[in-house]
């Protein structure tokens, strides 16, 4: 790309490197990681149901499996339609950061070794869970439609091992805004050196 366009759009760009004034991406990873916690969590209640339902009962909560297994895989589904938007604007949002240079992280990377670590990573995590989407779909509409335990123990395992990939996934996220200062609002103003005033309003 022509390097007059790169700067015409950075005189754009606000205190934070970015073109908006709150990045997008960390609302979006927030977002997917609820929607596939809450999945894997609500088809665990289903799964333990028969254990709680002493439980609902003494709640008066009138439940049934079906009832966590649809919330499970309604959140799963918005799981995987959302984290193609996190991913899209996680790699636009890095195409714009200026990490420093001067730094390294509590994992001893660099600032380009952690964005590209965290690119790589988020793309598999969304090739995950799209995978886990059509597996819960299989078990839904296909293997157990008429059984009252809808969801595979190794599907739940498999949920909870991507939840620890997440985990790691998101730390490399923090390290890029927290270490290497990347769209962090304060730490691009600190570094400019510039009237905070003035670049906030």
């Amino acid at each position: 790309m022509n390097p007059e366009v790169i700067d015409q759009l950075k005189t754009q760009l606000g205190a934070n490197g970015l073109p908006y004034g709150i990045p997008i991406h960390p609302n979006l990873v927030h977002l997917t990681l609820g929607l596939f916690i809450l999945s894997i969590a609500f088809d665990f209640i289903g799964v333990l149901l028969p254990i709680q339902r002493p439980l609902f009962k003494f709640l008066a909560i009138p439940t049934t499996p079906s009832n966590f297994f649809d919330v499970g895989w309604y959140n799963m589904l918005a799981s995987a339609i959302i984290t193609f938007f996190t991913v899209a604007v996680g790699f636009y949002e890095m195409m714009l950061a200026e990490p420093s240079t001067e730094v390294k992280s509590a994992w001893g990377l660099q600032a380009v070794e952690t964005m590209l670590w965290h690119g790589v990573g988020g793309v598999f995590l969304l090739a995950l869970i799209v995978g886990m989407t059509i597996w819960r779909g299989f078990q839904r509409f296909v293997w157990h439609e008429d059984n009252s335990q809808q969801v595979q123990l190794t599907y739940l395992l498999s949920g909870l091992f991507i939840m620890l990939l997440m985990y790691v996934h998101g730390t490399l996220g923090a390290h890029l805004a927290a270490e290497f200062g990347v769209h962090n609002t304060a730490d691009m103003l600190l570094r400019s050196g510039k009237d905070f005033n003035l670049l906030l309003k």
